[in-house]
């Protein structure tokens, strides 16, 4: 087995996390494919089983599995960067949430057991495509984006659904979020949770004007065409953090699930709603929480 590490430096508890890795490495005589840089800003190039590449992309191609070190943040940047790759990942979280990063430091060398023992299953999470009407593509794992820029003034959207009109929102912006990205930026704006693998599709508009205008939830198979026509503010288009300049209005874009998923290794005893009572404190009594 060889393990490829996408992490970021950035983060402190990563050096905690990485020198674990390769103390188990080493006694598992397992190699560890890891980007150069990662090495020199972390400080640990000692061990004789790291195989050091010249980026990320090169680390993955290398390995069978991705230990993705970090917050969900990194996982994102891994999911965007092997979305072609097809590499099954284990999220390890050193950031703070840590959704799909949920297998938390405490548990790292069961976790690397069970891979070792081919002990885990895939938790398959479809992106979403944004299509172009002259052809480009963008995918998400989380959301789209629609928002206002460098501006306090509001947007307008318009959405439509398998060529019927739902609205045209006057709001902060629109999200079109993946059940992935349902406990991301479109749970802060008041969108639902729904449960990975659901072929659905969330429209959370970002602070509304009218309060009578809610969340959706749609069948992703269907299509959703979201237009915005040129308007005194600037608008910004984004795909899981990445900004897209829009040049030319009215700009379209037609969103419906993708063929493409990014795989995530499951654990045995991992549950989703065990991970949403825990990171979200559910069922937490804080009268109780001083005993």
């Amino acid at each position: 087995m060889k393990l490829g590490i996408i992490a970021n430096p950035e983060k402190y508890e990563v050096r905690e996390v990485l020198q674990k890795t390769i103390e188990w490495a080493e006694r598992k005589e397992i190699s560890l494919f890891i980007h150069s840089q990662t090495c020199d800003e972390t400080e640990l190039n000692g061990s004789k089983y790291i195989q050091k590449t010249s980026s990320d992309e090169d680390s993955i191609k290398a390995c069978d599995i991705v230990l993705v070190m970090g917050g969900d943040g990194t996982i994102l940047y891994t999911a965007r960067i092997a979305k072609n790759l097809g590499k099954p990942i284990l999220g390890i979280n050193s950031g703070r949430l840590g959704f799909m990063a949920n297998t938390q430091i405490e548990d790292l060398e069961y976790a690397l057991e069970c891979l070792l023992d081919n002990n885990f299953t895939l938790d398959k999470r479809s992106f979403l495509k944004a299509t172009t009407p002259d052809g480009q593509e963008f995918h998400a794992l989380n959301e789209f984006l629609f928002t206002r820029k460098d501006s306090i003034s509001m947007v307008n959207v318009t959405a439509e659904y398998d060529g019927s009109l739902i609205n045209t929102y006057w709001a902060d912006g629109l999200i079109v979020a993946s059940p992935t990205g349902s406990t991301a930026y479109s749970l802060a704006s008041g969108g639902p949770i729904v449960a990975p693998g659901t072929e659905v599709f969330l429209v959370t508009p970002i602070n509304p004007h009218t309060l009578t205008t809610r969340p959706l939830v749609l069948n992703s198979t269907n299509p959703l065409k979201v237009i915005i026509e040129k308007q005194k503010n600037e608008v910004l288009f984004s795909y899981d953090g990445q900004v897209h300049e829009i040049e030319h209005f009215p700009f379209e874009v037609e969103i419906l699930k993708s063929d493409l998923t990014f795989d995530l290794i499951h654990l045995p005893g991992q549950d989703y709603f065990e991970t949403l009572r825990n990171k979200l404190m559910w069922g937490m009594d804080r009268r109780r929480s001083g005993e």
